[in-house]
Formats: C-alpha cells, structure tokens, sequence
C-alpha cells in the first residue's frame, strides 16, 4: 500500500483567497520554559486544502461534523484537463476526460494549477467548471468533487453558481488539491478526513490517495 499526500502544507506563509486570513501559530508552552511544547492555532475554516459543505453557501444545509465519516472516503478517479486549455471546463470535455463515474465517490480535476501554488498568480485565472458541467456532476452519484485550484468559481464570481450547483445537490467539495499528478489514472482509494469541527460549513483536510 502507497499513501501519497495530497494536500498543502499549512502555515503562516501560505496563499489565501482573497479576503482570508492566514493562519496564526502561538506558543502556549515551550520545551524550555514549561518541559512540554503546545501551540495555539487560528484558521479560517477554508484554508489551505478544505473541503466545502453544503452549509457553505445553504442556510439549510447539512454541516460536516453531522456527516458519516465514511463521506469522506471513497473510490476517486483524476480527470487531467490538458495543459494549455481555456479557464473554463465544459460539459463535453469533461464527459470526456472523466469517464464512466459509476461506483465511484470522487471526482478530482487536476488541471496543473497546483504547481502555481505560493505564486502571485495562484488566486487568478484558475480554471473553472462551467454551470453545466456542475449540473450533470450535481445528478450523478458521486459523494464529492475536487479541485487543484482555489475555488471552483471563479475570482469575483457572482453568486458562486457553480458552488450553489453542487452544494444544493449535496456534495463535498475539495478545493486547492495538490499531487494530483502524480496519481495514476486507475480508479483509488481517496479520503479527506475534516476535523469535527462543530457547525462546520468548511474545514481544512489531510488529503490523501492510497494506491
């Protein structure tokens, strides 16, 4: 069995979406002063590689600490857009780079907008689904959907229509996905674990395909 990592590293350095704030570490003790060492941390809930719920965007909708863990587990494949493709990823395209999605959990989009990560770019120009191809991911049986980039909607968007799409629908969704291209193209095992967070419409998770 291989466990790859694919999620980001969190830290006070780290890219944020427009508007969040980074990540604070405080020491609550220390080796030296107290013979043990613990930290306070401060997160937003969408840091880093997170997963969305439904209460995200829903007034209604369900929270992830609510969720069965076993939501958050399940067979994944990566549909890999081509390098060099429009920022937007249409119906028939991704038809076509998906395949069959019975019997799967997840589908992970790896569009290579995980190499920009840390770059001034990163939050900019990343490739999106179009309302339409959320729409035939929102009917199919998938548990979640997830992303190497930083939203599924673009920077600005307006009413976040593929958000609301999905969500509405009832999925997870995974956003800023690292290493998706070092998974290979046959069907895996993929988990994203959130903590229990109470009320959560968001939190940060392991990422993590096992081979």
């Amino acid at each position: 069995m291989r466990v790859l990592d694919l999620s980001h590293r969190i830290e006070p350095e780290m890219p944020m979406f427009p508007g969040d704030l980074p990540p604070e570490f405080q020491a609550a003790a220390t080796v030296e002063r107290d013979g043990y060492a613990a930290r306070r941390i401060g997160l937003h809930s969408h840091t880093g590689t997170h997963v969305d719920a439904p209460a995200h965007l829903l007034a209604e909708g369900g929270t992830l600490d609510a969720m069965d863990p076993g939501r958050f587990v399940g067979s994944a494949r990566v549909a890999r857009v081509p390098a060099g493709e429009t920022s937007a990823i249409g119906l028939n395209e991704l038809q076509r780079l998906s395949g069959d999605l019975a019997g799967l959990s997840f589908l992970l989009i790896d569009t290579g907008w995980a190499k920009r990560w840390g770059t001034p770019g990163y939050q900019e120009g990343f490739p999106c689904l179009e309302p339409e191809a959320a729409r035939w991911l929102a009917g199919s049986g998938l548990s979640g959907v997830g992303v190497d980039g930083p939203s599924f909607d673009p920077a600005g968007s307006d009413g976040l229509p593929v958000h609301r799409i999905l969500l509405q629908a009832g999925k997870l969704l995974v956003e800023n996905l690292a290493g998706l291209d070092l998974v290979p193209e046959a069907p895996f095992l993929f988990a994203c674990l959130p903590l229990p967070l109470a009320r959560a419409e968001g939190a940060p998770v392991r990422a993590v395909a096992i081979l």
